[in-house]
């Protein structure tokens, strides 16, 4: 098999670096670099000028603003910004609701939320996990009852992640109290500002507000605001998670972290020498780097296969991506608590860091070590749980 780029390709790649780290304000980009949380201004910022250069969404039918790339620039595109550390487009628009839209939706929600979710004109969240329906999906308890001309939600959903900025709120709602469990749920567009629904706020470990509860009290919704068909939402849900898990894997993420590991694990230690010289170290460290380097082969494998696969089927070939690319993420956090060693110990909200007149003791990566490391925890469940994913791989993949 030959990996090489072609020249082609390798000047694709130079140009997509060289506008990451000159069209992005630094000041956003330093955010992400020292594991700090990027506003939402910067969200909107960053996503915006994306999308005037016409690579915000290039995922997407070209007809909506999509590019007709190969999996190896959609690829580099990807990898070069995650290495340049700049955020990248709200996932909830641009990788989630948005191919759900372009693939199974009518022509008139294409043309009123494509253009908009592309632009974030619209913050889109995701109502996807219940309590006591968050692996298990399926099981979910929010209903979706017909009235006339609107559909009226009850129900609670939560790890509504950034769903106070939100405008909009895609749902997954049990339609069909009869059917069996996958096979009655309906996909259903709603208007965050839509009397009876609540946000209430869920603090993280790491002390941040991430996450939410959403609440749908007699909420009614215009039925024409139904994806597709009634009852299928379950096929949808499946075809965002299996673009959601590509995006998981967040190869360039961890090759920057590990880039900045590796420099912070060369400056030389009072009385103790340098521990990148620190044999079972290295051996940590390149472990974790042989695996990343195996998981960037697999990710241009799965991207590849995409375009061979009849429209709107996910690839179940994801979970791997979901699986590997989630615990080596992990596995970045450690070392770089192992790197930090005793300057982890003080612990700092964004809040206070911002406040302060002098910086944290240590390297500049002292203070977001330590919640990082306990915030991406989380990394192995979302998007279903790395359990559930093992799970697809053995039905869907080994035939088991």
């Amino acid at each position: 098999m030959d990996l090489s780029f072609t020249a082609e390709e390798r000047a694709f790649r130079d140009e997509m670096r060289d506008f990451f780290h000159t069209a992005i304000p630094e000041r956003i980009r330093r955010k992400l670099r020292e594991g700090l949380h990027h506003s939402n201004d910067d969200q909107i910022e960053t996503q915006r000028i994306l999308n005037a250069r016409g690579i915000a969404v290039p995922n997407w039918p070209v007809a909506w603003g999509g590019q007709d790339w190969s999996p190896v620039q959609i690829y580099m595109w990807q990898d070069e910004m995650q290495q340049a550390c700049v955020p990248f487009p709200l996932a909830f628009n641009c990788s989630m609701v948005g191919p759900v839209i372009a693939e199974f939706a009518t022509e008139e929600h294409k043309q009123r939320f494509l253009p908009r979710a592309a632009n974030l004109d619209d913050w889109w969240c995701q109502g996807f996990s219940e309590p006591g329906a968050g692996s298990d999906l399926a099981s979910l308890r929010t209903t979706a009852v017909r009235d006339g001309d609107e559909w009226v939600i009850n129900g609670q959903k939560t790890w509504t992640t950034l769903g106070q900025y939100a405008d909009w709120i895609f749902v997954l709602a049990r339609t069909d109290m009869a059917a069996k469990k996958q096979e009655g749920i309906s996909f259903l567009l709603v208007d965050m500002k839509t009397p009876g629904i609540t946000v209430r706020p869920i603090q993280t470990i790491d002390g941040g507000h991430e996450v939410n509860e959403v609440w749908f009290d007699e909420v009614r919704v215009p039925a024409g605001n139904l994806v597709g068909q009634e009852n299928k939402g379950w096929d949808y849900a499946k075809f965002l998670l299996g673009n959601e898990r590509t995006g998981i894997a967040r190869i360039g993420i961890s090759k920057s972290r590990i880039k900045r590991i590796r420099e912070l694990a060369a400056f030389e230690r009072v009385g103790e020498g340098r521990l990148i010289d620190e044999p079972k170290f290295r051996e940590k460290l390149a472990s974790v780097e042989i695996d990343l380097k195996a998981l960037e082969m697999t990710q241009m494998r799965v991207v590849a296969q995409e375009r061979t696969l009849p429209r709107g089927k996910p690839n179940p070939m994801s979970s791997v991506l979901k699986i590997k690319g989630s615990e080596l993420q992990q596995a970045t956090t450690e070392l770089m608590m192992d790197v930090i060693g005793p300057y982890v110990a003080p612990f700092f909200t964004e809040e206070e860091l911002e406040g302060r007149n002098e910086p944290p003791i240590g390297p500049d990566d002292a203070a977001t070590a330590a919640p990082m490391y306990f915030n991406w925890r989380k990394i192995s469940i979302y998007g279903g749980s790395n359990e559930i994913q093992r799970n697809i791989l053995a039905k869907a993949v080994l035939g088991f």
